[in-house]
């Protein structure tokens, strides 16, 4: 697996859909299935095991919303995401769903075969959360791909006489034999290969043909990578020795190295994220719509009766709690979102940071810099436990993002960089064993007030340690106890929606009303 990178695993990707472990890992899926079969695609036949996750959820948690319109080669913030349907029927791709127990090992498991006239090749790839994906196999070869390399896929039966023949002009960090149905040298490199590259390697006599999988993540991985720490503990070593007094100098040093990028375009990463974060709150605010969803939109209700001094008097909470709404209905009404560190989960750490940022008056460097904060707590889950719901619960979704938002929350008030991994360590400890059980199948609810406790959590977590409270436990045993926790939880309640309130009656004549105005709208097409 590759050394988690904030923006690659931890805050976003940037999005569409209502899910990052479905809709945005399947879009990377399908793009790299896309680009399996040179972009020549006319037939999908995809199996879902149903000890998994996906045969009840593949539908409503927009995997197939994403899957499909990576194989139509759309990026996830395209605006024609929801139209696929009329995407594939263009396209002339006829797709298959089989429902087949074949002891898939993770919940999230996609095995597909990409055919068209002339071949076929098949493909494995596992979700593992926040939108972070894993080829596992192709064509009956085990391999590992995560979407952070340029990937050269050499077919050949004779791989000695290719790599002696190789261009002297390749770059690559890592080579490797692929033994399967087919077999293929594998090539991975940090940057793009060339058209005269291909084409020199096209030459040798021993290649039958070649596929080119491009990069899906947006910080690249390369040969001998190495980062400053993996463990909090690490991290605070790290700061004492460099002299490094606050967290988001921390993350900048990490992400900096992680990625090979400067620390201004680390800065200015998150500065982007943070601006299509407000844009999205922005939208929100004004009220959003799409048929295809549980709740309407409820923030601008909320805004106007805390104009009209109408609630309870929570200060800042009640920003946040506006924020977080308007960013969940965004979400649901299918707008562009960044997932932090899940879709699922995108209203907690925006609402929380920038309604604080907002309330306080502070600035745009101010709100990076809390949301850099941020995401370096968020890599030592990311390395540690999980972000999947599937694996873990809501407490890896819900609870992953309190957590971060209390570390910046805390930075925001002035917090020093123990208060601040305290503050983290406190929102965590409150969230154990918190389930994931979406009424109707869709993640809207209980997912809102989730967020909303979140957010509020991740407010009261940090005041507690900003007052010099005691956690006890340090942030690095709790999230080690939060994945024990987390595989403890029964598989019904680990977005499923197969226990919990997912089965409730009232849940059951939602997803019923869902899926009949879904009928009638497919019949009129």
């Amino acid at each position: 697996m590759a050394v988690s990178s904030i923006f690659n695993d931890v805050i976003g990707p940037v999005m569409r859909g209502p899910s990052s472990s479905h809709t945005a890992a399947a879009c990377r899926i399908g793009l790299l299935a896309r680009d399996l079969i040179a972009e020549n695609i006319k037939e999908v036949i995809i199996d879902y095991d149903p000890n998994g996750s996906l045969v009840t959820t593949h539908e409503s948690h927009g995997s197939d919303l994403g899957l499909y319109s990576g194989l139509l080669g759309w990026s996830m913030d395209d605006e024609r995401m929801l139209n696929y349907r009329e995407g594939l029927k263009e396209a002339g791709i006829k797709i298959k769903v089989n429902y087949i127990s074949y002891g898939a090992k993770h919940p999230n498991t996609y095995r597909m075969k990409i055919s068209n006239s002339e071949i076929s090749h098949t493909l494995t790839a596992i979700s593992t959360g926040g939108g972070a994906i894993e080829v596992i196999e192709i064509d009956g070869a085990e391999v590992s791909i995560n979407g952070d390399f340029h990937e050269l896929l050499i077919y050949t039966e004779n791989p000695e006489e290719v790599q002696t023949s190789l261009p002297s002009s390749l770059e690559y960090d890592f080579i490797f034999y692929r033994k399967g149905r087919r077999n293929f040298i594998e090539i991975k490199s940090h940057r793009p290969f060339t058209k005269e590259e291909i084409k020199k390697i096209e030459s040798i006599p021993a290649v039958m043909f070649i596929r080119y999988l491009k990069p899906v993540l947006p910080v690249l991985s390369r040969k001998d990578i190495s980062v400053p720490f993996l463990y909090c503990s690490e991290m605070l070593k790290y700061a004492k020795d460099k002299k490094l007094s606050n967290i988001w100098e921390l993350a900048v040093a990490y992400e900096s190295e992680r990625g090979g990028i400067s620390e201004k375009e680390v800065m200015e990463k998150m500065r982007e994220i943070v601006r299509i974060m407000k844009r999205s709150i922005k939208v929100g605010l004004k009220g959003t719509h799409y048929e295809d969803r549980i709740l309407p939109a409820q923030s601008p209700g909320f805004k106007e009766k805390m104009e009209a001094n109408a609630l309870l008097d929570a200060g800042m909470l009640n920003t946040m709690i506006l924020y977080t709404t308007a960013m969940m209905e965004v979400k649901s009404s299918m707008g562009v979102i960044v997932a932090a560190p899940t879709a699922g989960a995108c209203g907690t750490l925006p609402g929380a940071i920038l309604g604080a940022v907002d309330w306080m008056g502070k600035s745009e460097d101010e709100a990076v810099k809390a949301m850099l904060a941020a995401g370096i707590i968020g890599i030592f889950i990311s390395e540690h436990a999980t972000f999947s719901a599937e694996v873990g619960g809501c407490q890896a979704e819900t609870g992953s993002a309190s957590t971060m938002a209390a570390a910046g929350l805390a930075y925001l008030a002035g917090g020093n960089l123990q208060q601040c991994v305290n503050a983290a360590s406190f929102a965590l400890q409150n969230e154990l064993g918190l389930i994931c059980d979406p009424i109707a199948n869709r993640v809207e609810a209980p997912c809102l007030g989730r967020n909303i406790m979140g957010a509020s959590n991740a407010l009261a977590s940090a005041n507690m340690a900003l007052a010099n409270y005691d956690p006890i436990v340090p942030l690095d045993e709790v999230v080690e106890t939060m994945l024990k926790v987390g595989r403890c939880l029964p598989h019904e309640l680990r977005c499923t929606g197969l226990g919990g309130l997912s089965i409730t009656p009232s849940s059951k004549t939602v997803e019923r009303r869902l899926k009949k105005k879904l009928i009638q709208k497919t019949e009129k097409q």
